[in-house]
């Protein structure tokens, strides 16, 4: 039974970075086009090219999408890219209560170093480090300011290659 009762906790907090990951990766706002005939499917992202989708027509004005690059309006103050990461996909919807934005970058890092960076970074912004830095064995960490903007980092390491998502919900003016 102890055991059981410490999953718990793990089980809710991989199913919110799933989720950040499933908002950023798969957003209704942008979806992605299918992948022409005949390519391969494990290309790299530095092989695809960089292209922003229509929004969807159920997607509000202000938010859009893109993959490879930084979409059009992403609040790089609030959330800069790592040094030496390759921007995976990006998401931004400013008209939002409150504004969301999203990351997936990779990096050759380990998963505490890009933790670390990107803890500095908001702390220097005014956010706070909740406590705790993993979801079972995943390098994760939330950070709150003002009761009401959040951040979570979530990194997973595979062959050398760190691969990390950040999801912002924060007041439309601190997304900037």
């Amino acid at each position: 039974m102890t055991v059981i009762g410490n999953l718990k906790p793990a089980g809710l907090a991989v199913l919110a970075v799933g989720t950040l990951v499933a908002i950023a990766a798969c957003s209704p706002a942008a979806p992605e086009s299918p992948a022409p005939s005949g390519s391969a499917s494990s290309t790299t992202a530095a092989e695809q090219p960089s292209t922003t989708a229509p929004p969807s027509p159920s997607a509000s004005p202000g938010t859009s999408a893109t993959v490879g690059a930084l979409v059009s309006g992403f609040p790089q103050k609030l959330l800069p890219v790592m040094p030496g990461a390759t921007v995976t996909s990006s998401s931004f919807d400013k008209t939002s209560t409150p504004a969301s934005a999203a990351l997936v970058a990779s990096i050759t890092a380990a998963p505490a170093d890009v933790v670390a960076y990107y803890t500095k970074e908001l702390v220097a912004q005014g956010f706070k480090a909740v406590p705790g830095e993993t979801v079972g064995s995943v390098a994760s960490k939330d950070f709150l300011r003002a009761d009401n903007e959040t951040v979570n980092i979530a990194v997973v390491e595979a062959s050398g290659v760190s691969t990390f998502t950040l999801g912002a919900n924060v007041a439309a003016e601190s997304a900037k």
